[in-house]
């Protein structure tokens, strides 16, 4: 469903959208009940038909999600607990997610089936029922003419539906699991969606996989709203993969100048830090893995990869590319130049949250918000970007930077910087997009069957353009990244950028 406009993704733009202007209102007084308001706003009497089954339901689920947007936990189930509890720590224009950032909410979630093999109507009952003979288990029987599957008997192995010639059998899967790539997600006792904190790597793939909306994340909304209203100095540096998030027609100068009009002082484009990054990794792979010092390298720029690989195989961890994320280095490059401004990251993936309040590596980073949530924000002060046009646009990156949006573009502009400033030099290239395809690929690195190579894993499918927080669907995405780094001014970043000291 990522890229699809689905009432879900109507309802948490509102809910953003309602958030962001009790950010920008900065009133303490009436905070409260701005706040208990919000979901007779959204759940008006005339939703029933629209949204849940009833608009008891639908308020209780917003009431949860409008928690989250304001960076608050979830309440418990087992004890009273006011919609607004805890919203004084919250009410402050710094304030980072506490974890877990991916949550499961009980009201919302339909307790889907986890995997199950079923029969539907359009069995046509054939004298040659191919289904019951290949069923190892003898699960399948013919009733009132047709097929049967016995539930208790069936081990889910899916023989049935193969050989069925109508497509009368599905396979029932919950949604949120299937989208997991690390199998964080199970069920709690009532059959409800859960997601084990200790695999999750805060993809959210799961949160854009659910048709019923039952998860959301955190966000920082609020308290960047505050900050923006108060006037401080705050500096935004975008992700790549903004290029026709914000509508088709928006160019650089629009989408620069809307920045402006919210209340940014400047803004960076990440891209650059993709640069350094690529120069970086470039020496790194040809003065470690081509030398033997090391077996290959993983690429770190995205953390859910990163994670997944620290979680998961923790024996590869000195593999990972120690060099900073694009995200740290554009950073680090503005508190250079602007020491006391606050830095807000501008992209495509939830887990770059995490990233930025982690205290292993410190990330400069002061807010982090998606795409999705800064159209929101866009809509709560009434910006049409079309409305407005800044005096240039981004020069500060190269095409390879900016190509780091899409799957297999961080290989790809680290082979060209080796190709361009380590002429001679044999690479070897692998690429993974999407959980389970990284699991695979790092089991084959574990194996010695990747030596030699420059890996590069991907969270999402389709690489940040697919992230949880982006607002269009990937193919057009791509298209436009594509034309982005066709028409920058320089296609490679000078290898001087590697001298850089980001302290």
């Amino acid at each position: 469903m990522r890229g699809l406009q689905t009432p879900v993704r109507a309802i948490r733009r509102q809910v953003f959208t309602e958030v962001a202007k009790l950010g920008f209102k900065a009133n303490a007084e009436t905070l409260v009940a701005d706040m208990e308001a919000i979901p007779y706003e959204i759940v008006g009497e005339d939703s029933e038909v629209k949204y849940r089954e009833s608009i008891y339901r639908a308020r209780a689920v917003v009431r949860e999600r409008l928690r989250l947007a304001m960076g608050l936990s979830l309440r418990p189930e087992n004890k009273p607990v006011h919609l607004t509890a805890g919203v004084e720590a919250s009410n402050i224009s710094e304030k980072y997610y506490e974890p877990p950032l991916m949550q499961v909410i009980p009201s919302g979630c339909e307790s889907c089936e986890e995997n199950k093999y079923e029969v539907s109507n359009m069995c046509k009952g054939c004298l040659a029922h191919p289904c019951q003979e290949v069923c190892p288990r003898g699960a399948i029987s013919m009733v009132n003419g047709k097929s049967f599957i016995d539930q208790d008997k069936c081990i889910k192995c899916g023989k049935c539906k193969s050989v069925c010639p109508y497509d009368a059998i599905a396979k029932k899967e919950r949604p949120c699991k299937k989208a997991c790539g690390v199998n964080a997600i199970t069920s709690d006792k009532l059959g409800r969606a859960y997601i084990d904190a200790d695999k999750c790597v805060s993809c959210g793939m799961c949160m854009v996989s659910c048709p019923f909306g039952a998860i959301s994340d955190k966000s920082q909304i609020f308290q960047l709203a505050r900050a923006l209203s108060e006037g401080e100095e705050i500096v935004a540096e975008v992700a790549p993969a903004f290029v026709g998030q914000f509508g088709p027609n928006i160019n650089v100068r629009n989408f620069k100048a809307a920045l402006e009009e919210l209340g940014f002082s400047e803004t960076y484009e990440v891209a650059l830090g993709a640069d350094i990054g690529a120069i970086a990794e470039a020496h790194h792979y040809v003065n470690k893995v081509t030398t033997g010092e090391l077996p290959f390298l993983l690429t770190s720029c995205c953390p859910s990869w990163a994670m997944l690989a620290k979680k998961f195989f923790p024996d590869l961890i000195d593999q990972i590319s120690q060099e900073l994320t694009p995200m740290v280095a554009t950073a680090r490059t503005i508190k250079q130049e602007h020491p006391n401004a606050k830095v807000v990251f501008i992209g495509p993936c939830a887990a770059k949250k995490l990233e930025a309040s982690r205290r292993t590596v410190r990330s400069d980073v002061d807010f982090v918000v998606t795409f999705e949530e800064l159209q929101a924000m866009f809509d709560a002060k009434g910006i049409d970007l079309t409305a407005y046009e800044a005096e240039s646009s981004f020069h500060d990156a190269t095409g390879a930077g900016r190509g780091y949006a899409c799957a297999g573009g961080v290989a790809k502009a680290i082979e060209e910087c080796i190709n361009e400033y380590y002429p001679g030099t044999q690479v070897n290239i692998e690429h993974a997009e999407g959980l389970a395809e990284c699991k695979k690929i790092l089991t084959l690195a574990k194996a010695g069957r990747m030596n030699g190579c420059l890996i590069e894993g991907m969270g999402c499918p389709g690489g940040c353009i697919a992230g949880a927080g982006t607002n269009i669907p990937i193919p057009t995405a791509k298209k436009d990244v594509a034309a982005y780094v066709k028409n920058s001014s320089r296609a490679l970043p000078p290898k001087e950028l590697e001298e850089i000291e980001l302290k």
